[in-house]
């Protein structure tokens, strides 16, 4: 997996297309658990500032660690 698209140097676009890669919703809970891991949100609304552009990928990785 390539690293995040920065977010002074990408497109809303951009960033929302990597989570959506990084983190893909296979829709089976019990096997993926991804949305335990973001505290019942998928990985869109968990990174919302990253998509936005207020907040580094790894600033809002920190959240949910």
């Amino acid at each position: 997996m390539r690293d995040a698209p920065d977010i002074n140097k990408s497109t809303v676009e951009e960033r929302r297309d990597f989570i959506k890669r990084r983190f893909p919703c296979i829709a089976d809970c019990d096997m993926c658990g991804l949305c335990t891991v973001f505290h019942g949100k998928d990985a869109e609304t968990a990174y919302d500032d990253y998509i936005v552009g207020v907040r580094s990928f790894f600033d809002v990785s920190e959240d949910y660690k």
